[in-house]
């Protein structure tokens, strides 16, 4: 191998690099691990939303609303699942099913309320607080998609800068001089591209999972709010836009 092939790259812009080179270097590094381990958590939560939401016709078709529940899922984080237990204790608690001992419970100032109005609020809290789950980390991801680019760009522009020092106290200027520090100084935009590149990518792919997670979430919410308030769902695919597929929730 030619020795001055063997002398240039990553590890010789690592060791012959400055401080500033190297900071550099780790902060994109760090940029990196972050969008991927990001990409990868948020991808598998949605491909278990995705799952979970499969579960809601199943529920509509239980005989009751325990046996629904059962359908949608016990697992953690289930948003579906959230959704519907909040719906549950929103209208027992309007109703004032939770007296206490056997005493009605002390009347509240959101008991002014209709049914409907308080079951949309709690099913529409529960929906914005999985939406606040699910957007959780794309800020970075959109950070690093930003400025990663010009990290590697601000690299750059300091190893040329060193170069040409370089070369001027070397006083003797050729084409294998210039060449090779500025070739190594250049690496630092193409890392910089690196990181971007899969930090855009993954940003626009979550966003997109997410948009569709929440499209299901607030039919689903929808519906549920018909049940509490009529008891039944309402769906386009009935002739009367009714349907009472399971016992009214207790």
């Amino acid at each position: 191998m030619d020795p001055n092939i063997a002398s240039t790259g990553l590890a010789h812009v690592w060791t012959q690099g400055d401080w500033v080179t190297r900071s550099v270097a780790i902060v994109l590094l760090v940029m990196s691990l972050a969008t991927w381990i990001i990409i990868l958590w948020k991808a598998l939560d949605q491909r278990a939303q995705r799952a979970q939401a499969k579960g809601i016709e199943g529920f509509w078709h239980s005989a009751d609303f325990a046996e629904g529940l059962d359908k949608l899922g016990a697992a953690d984080g289930n948003p579906f699942r959230s959704v519907a237990l909040e719906g549950r204790e929103a209208t027992r608690h309007i109703l004032h099913k939770d007296g206490h001992n056997g005493s009605p419970p002390q009347r509240q100032l959101h008991d002014s309320l209709d049914v409907s109005d308080w079951v949309e609020r709690s099913l529409r809290k529960s929906v914005d607080d999985h939406t606040a789950r699910a957007q959780s980390g794309l800020s970075v991801l959109a950070s690093v998609a930003s400025t990663a680019p010009f990290v590697g760009l601000f690299g750059t522009v300091w190893g040329i800068y060193h170069a040409l020092l370089g070369i001027g106290a070397a006083g003797q200027v050729s084409i294998d001089r210039v060449a090779g520090p500025i070739g190594e100084a250049l690496i630092m935009t193409a890392l910089g591209l690196l990181v971007a590149i899969p930090a855009v990518l993954g940003f626009n792919a979550l966003v997109r999972g997410n948009k569709g997670i929440s499209h299901q979430l607030n039919r689903f919410a929808h519906d549920l709010h018909a049940y509490f308030v009529t008891g039944a769902r309402v769906t386009a695919a009935s002739p009367d836009g009714k349907v009472l597929p399971m016992k009214k929730a207790s």
